[in-house]
């Protein structure tokens, strides 16, 4: 098989060849693992055996960087800080309804297609591709509320809070629809972002899921699937009590699987849920590959690929969308040479 054939095989709850190799990875820490392998971009994603690429639209808008420098959301909130920072304030905390319909929403339009096809198309016939916007409308609401006004409102305001979360998610619909017309064809997977855990467990209980979030998230997913694309969702932390939802909107693949937050637990997870989603990532990133030595990295690589693979459904990687900077690159390398070496079927 090739890594096209391998990732959909292991959607579809078939048993591929070996088990497909997941990579994203910080531009920092991609920089640093180049330098030490003296490795293109290209050659680095082959030496690590990474069996997607990813397509990746642009936006037009030149207003998403501030004079200071600053990152600026399509929803015209400022960042600063590391990465995409932190939001320096947020306009709808204290928002009417009449603020809510007047708010300047973003354009969909300002979203630039026009490289997608040809990027898609240089590895559609070999790798799965991944494309779609990141889609962030749970962060997004955060952004424009604040975290602690915005889960006040759920339970003072839900008129307000509602009609937010569709103007959001609207956003974002027709933007990938845009996406879609353009280049699904060339697509294999829609992979979207939202993070509903913590390291203790979920942000948002399931009751709050279902009222606020599980209506919007299904549009994006019923989406894709009109695209006849497999839809996949990151999201950090503990989210276990949310997983039934997710299944029953219809997702796909669920990505990153942090075993050290709560209720993440990997033989519970595949035992319960494994023959109905598929499962993306699950090596510990925190504790193994960032702290632990190369002989750690490869026996918790084994262990996982152990509870994991029997049945499909799994894509081995870090438990994180981001290998951060601070990561040994041997590590790493070990981690997806284990994969290589024990993931068989």
């Amino acid at each position: 098989m090739n890594s096209k054939e391998r990732v959909l095989t292991a959607f579809e709850q078939q048993v591929p060849d070996r088990v497909p190799r997941w990579c994203g990875a910080s531009p920092e820490f991609w920089e640093k693992a180049k330098n030490e392998l003296n490795l293109d971009d290209e050659g680095l994603r082959i030496r690590f055996g990474d069996d997607f690429r990813r397509v990746v639209a642009g936006y037009e808008d030149d207003n998403l960087t501030s004079a200071t420098g600053s990152y600026i959301s399509p929803f015209g909130i400022e960042r600063e800080g590391i990465g995409y920072g932190q939001p320096t304030h947020h306009p709808l905390a204290k928002g009417s309804l009449k603020d809510i319909h007047e708010y300047p929403w973003p354009d969909p339009e300002k979203v630039n297609i026009t490289n997608l096809r040809k990027d898609a198309e240089e590895h559609y016939e070999n790798y799965a591709i991944l494309g779609g916007d990141w889609s962030p409308f749970w962060h997004d609401m955060i952004d424009l509320f604040g975290m602690e006004a915005l889960f006040i409102k759920m339970y003072m305001e839900p008129e307000i809070v509602k009609v937010a979360f569709d103007y959001v998610a609207d956003y974002y619909f027709s933007v990938n629809q845009r996406i879609f017309s353009e280049a699904a064809d060339l697509i294999d997977i829609f992979f979207i972002g939202n993070d509903f855990g913590s390291q203790s467990g979920s942000l948002i209980d399931d009751d709050l899921f279902r009222q606020y979030i599980f209506s919007d998230l299904k549009r994006l997913v019923d989406l894709g699937h009109d695209y006849k694309l497999k839809v996949m969702l990151h999201c950090c932390g503990g989210f276990r009590e949310l997983i039934p939802a997710m299944i029953e909107i219809g997702m796909d693949g669920l990505h990153a699987i942090q075993p050290s937050c709560a209720g993440m637990n990997l033989k519970e997870l595949k035992s319960d849920f494994g023959k109905k989603i598929l499962f993306n990532g699950c090596i510990d990133s925190q504790s193994v590959l960032i702290e632990g030595t190369p002989e750690l990295v490869r026996s918790k690589t084994i262990e996982t690929i152990e509870i994991m693979k029997p049945g499909g459904r799994f894509v081995a990687g870090a438990s994180h969308d981001y290998i951060l900077e601070e990561t040994p690159v041997v590590n790493i390398l070990t981690m997806f040479d284990t994969i290589q070496a024990s993931g068989k079927y």
